[in-house]
């Protein structure tokens, strides 16, 4: 009997991602006999299209790993099974904050196999060579350090606006930090068009028109590797995952990385951290192994082996990831600061309306008001159409 599992690259590096699921196969082939594991690695990009059509569909996988904002539209449309029976025996042992995110309408459907946080990495050298001594942490040090930094021809933040770029990662830690929503509380209509998002929205155009945002941004797709941080050109980002900031050190040499807290906006600090999970499709003719699969997998050795693996913490309160690198703690420490976004049945198809109008006012070809409104506008009318 086959098992299908569509898995996604959260082992950045494509040898040890082969790798890790190749040794996961055969693991659970051991476990239970009988079953054959197929992990299909899929890219990011293009990855809500192509999920919408697999679930929908007769002949798509038997289960997925999805973030929370994707849950809600999944359950909504009858996409994915309930997990329970997968979590039942260690649901207290999980944090309470990845608990919340898999569970819609009281029920859970996902098992969650690691926790992703970000924080705020800066280059030291670039810093150093603009003369920028203690690095920004709040929008007002960030704008004080900005003209430093375009004086040495070198942008300050790095950002990522593409349309495969998930916001949980550029705009909406900016908004949460200056106060703001994406959804109001009861989710009938949007919020991130009130003064709060006027306000993130306006600090990201005015850097990007000032050059302290470099073009790229307008394509990155929430990446280090091969963009303008990577790649020495901007000095700082702060929606950046560990593994990232170990690439970081790689590239630059680890002298030259400085991993801070999440950054500081005018009302609070604030960051996007979340639990991977594993979900069920409701239309799996072999949902019993596959629930079965996802007990294996939130146990505490494969909880530790993909967190050592990745980079990535644990979303067990019992299970410390032995991860070997010095910018652990902060990771771990900015799990205080993180949210797991805003999770909705209309998440990922806001996001689509909404990114576009940021780049419009980004690139000055809206205000930030006007922009907002327009998403807003649009945004609310597919709320009413659900």
């Amino acid at each position: 009997m086959d098992v299908t599992v569509w898995m996604y690259p959260v082992i950045t590096d494509p040898q040890a991602d082969a790798a890790y699921w190749e040794g996961i196969e055969k693991k659970f082939r051991r476990a239970a006999p009988g079953v054959r594991l197929n992990v299909e690695r899929m890219p990011w990009a293009g990855r809500d299209a192509r999920i919408a059509e697999a679930l929908a569909g007769e002949s798509g996988p038997d289960a997925i790993l999805l973030m929370p904002d994707q849950i809600p539209f999944f359950t909504s449309q009858g996409a994915l099974a309930p997990v329970e029976e997968a979590l039942e025996d260690d649901l207290d042992r999980f944090l309470p904050t990845a608990r919340d995110a898999v569970t819609v309408n009281d029920r859970i459907y996902g098992a969650p196999i690691y926790q992703t946080v970000t924080t705020t990495i800066y280059n030291k050298r670039l810093l150093s060579d603009a003369g920028v001594v203690t690095p920004p942490a709040t929008w007002e040090e960030i704008k004080a350090a900005a003209p430093k930094l375009r004086g040495e021809g070198v942008a300050l933040l790095d950002y990522s606006t593409s349309d495969d770029a998930s916001l949980n990662l550029n705009f909406y830690p900016l908004l949460w930090q200056a106060g703001g929503r994406v959804f109001a509380e009861d989710g009938t209509r949007v919020a991130f068009n009130g003064p709060e998002g006027v306000e993130a929205l306006t600090f990201l155009a005015d850097l990007y028109q000032q050059r302290s945002i470099p073009s790229s941004a307008m394509d990155n797709t929430n990446r280090l590797g091969g963009q303008a941080l990577g790649r020495r050109q901007a000095a700082m980002g702060y929606s950046v995952v560990l593994a990232d900031a170990e690439l970081a050190a790689r590239t630059w040499g680890r002298e030259n990385v400085l991993v801070g807290g999440p950054l500081q906006g005018p009302a609070r600090e604030a960051a996007f951290g979340a639990p991977g999970a594993l979900a069920v499709s409701a239309k799996s003719r072999h949902r019993a192994e596959a629930t079965r699969f996802l007990t294996f997998m939130i146990q505490p050795e494969q909880i530790r082996s993909l967190g050592k693996a990745s980079g990535y913490l644990s979303p067990r309160s019992d299970v410390v990831v032995p991860i070997d690198s010095p910018y652990a703690r902060q990771y771990q420490a900015a799990l205080a600061s993180a949210s797991a976004g805003e999770p909705h049945t209309a998440s990922r198809r806001v996001m689509s309306l909404l990114a576009p109008e940021i780049r419009a006012a980004m690139t000055g070809r809206k205000s930030p008001a006007a922009a907002l409104d327009a998403a807003a506008a649009a945004a609310d009318e597919l709320l009413r159409s659900l």
